[in-house]
């Protein structure tokens, strides 16, 4: 099969005696050399992972704790996790290495965490987050492979791709969040009735259709297009698992229950009492879509890496306190911005909390979970990125030990990522590029 390649180009099929059609990606090829042209049934629980972002980091002297291993001391910015700290883990020491890249402030921290690399450009992220690669994983059997929330308003708000500077869009709203997961295409796992969408049955099979041209199409162009075919077909494999999750009736869930719809009319804005209220909201569902397994994966921003969260009546944000707030001799810190702190620490136990709520058997939604926790700095004021505070709460149904904090010793900030993936069961040994390659694990939490 010969290809006469354009912009209008598609991949065409008949599926059941009708015409259907498959739009391909930008690919360099139409462009000019500069480019600008369960339980009731004997199934396992299912195993979830996601993470919980915050900016500006803490201040280190009142988080981290003193001495590594169990029964770690609770400084004062940390004490508001007393309730968990048995299923919380903390992590320090763990050191982000640049190899020459330059550390760009509130940008760098998220994204070298997140994928084991150096950020080199001023968005998006050097490669793929390590949330994806689970959710390939785990992620296909569920209508959503990933759900992404921003408490703070922002659908950019995001530290989750594939890489390439594309992220994973952010919901912004509880509203947009609950119409997503339990509007429309929401099947009850508990109802007694079924009854298969008719568009979604129109809809599925559309990549086995258009086989034989999408074969003819990879060798009609080249390496760098053939990846880009490869991710784009990555995605629509992945709509296609959904619509067939769509077509089977779900197994029963005794933890799901189907939460009351929310009011369009709630505000968003950077006002951390806004953002507090929208946290608990999106949490609150976030936490049903996991129990009626509607994903298994999911990434809580709670606000941005330079915090423009205000206080009412205030203009002043976060970010402009951490620079420009006079540091208090006597209390050895800056009031006003670790005031959000506090407030950040909080919307964290309430998270880990309604995690915990939720009742699987003998255990907790929060024990069949690894949610990770982590922010962009260290000490906002500096901007430092060695040594960025980091937490898991969970233990992944028993896939890793809780209550301990871990000492990196200025090790890679990568080892963490690749323990997470391997407690996941992602078959990767070694992780991270250049000075951020590991094959050493945390050996200390691994169960």
């Amino acid at each position: 099969m010969r290809f006469d390649l354009s912009r209008r180009t598609a991949l065409r099929g008949m599926i059941n005696g009708a015409g259907v059609a498959v739009a391909l990606p930008l690919l360099d090829v139409f462009l000019d050399g500069n480019g600008v042209a369960m339980a009731a049934t004997g199934a396992p629980v299912p195993v979830r992972f996601g993470t919980w972002f915050w900016g500006l980091g803490v201040n280190p002297s009142r988080w981290f704790p003193t001495t590594a291993g169990p029964n770690y001391d609770l400084k004062p910015e940390l004490a508001p996790i007393k309730p968990f700290q048995s299923k919380i883990n903390v992590l320090g020491n763990f050191n982000v290495m640049l190899d020459g890249a330059p550390n760009l402030p509130h940008v760098s921290g998220g994204p070298a965490i997140r994928t084991g690399r150096a950020l080199t450009a001023d968005r998006g992220l050097p490669g793929e987050s390590f949330d994806v690669t689970i959710s390939d994983l785990i992620g296909k059997r569920t209508r959503f492979s990933s759900l992404e929330v921003s408490a703070i308003g922002d659908a950019r708000n995001s530290l989750s791709g594939r890489g390439g500077g594309d992220l994973n869009s952010s919901e912004t709203t509880p509203a947009g969040l609950y119409q997503r997961v339990f509007g429309t295409g929401f099947k009850d796992p508990n109802s007694a009735s079924f009854t298969p969408d008719p568009q979604v049955m129109a809809r599925r099979s559309v990549l086995s259709a258009v086989a034989d041209q999408r074969q003819a199409l990879n060798q009609a162009v080249g390496a760098a297009d053939r990846q880009k075919l490869d991710q784009y077909y990555t995605s629509v494999r992945q709509l296609e698992n959904q619509l067939d999750v769509e077509l089977t009736k779900p197994q029963p869930l005794e933890a799901c229950l189907v939460p009351r719809k929310v009011s369009a009319d709630l505000p968003v804005n950077g006002e951390i009492e806004t953002v507090m209220l929208n946290h608990q909201l999106m949490t609150d569902l976030l936490v049903m879509a996991l129990a009626c397994d509607q994903t298994r994966v999911f990434n809580m921003m709670f606000n941005n890496g330079a915090s423009s969260l205000t206080r009412i009546g205030s203009t002043v944000t976060h970010h402009q306190l951490t620079h420009e707030e006079v540091l208090d001799n006597k209390l050895g810190y800056q009031p006003e911005a670790t005031y959000f702190l506090t407030k950040i620490m909080e919307a964290w136990v309430y998270f880990v909390g309604a995690l915990d709520k939720v009742k699987e058997g003998d255990r907790t939604l929060l024990d069949n979970t690894i949610a990770f926790a982590h922010s962009e700095t260290e000490f906002a004021k500096f901007h430092t990125i060695d040594n960025i505070p980091m937490m898991t709460a969970g233990s992944g149904g028993g896939r890793i030990k809780t209550g301990i904090y871990v000492d990196g010793q200025g090790t890679p900030v990568s080892r963490v990522g690749l323990t997470l993936q391997q407690a996941m069961g992602v078959p990767v040994d070694r992780w991270g590029s250049k000075s951020m390659e590991t094959n050493k694990r945390l050996g200390e939490i691994l169960a």
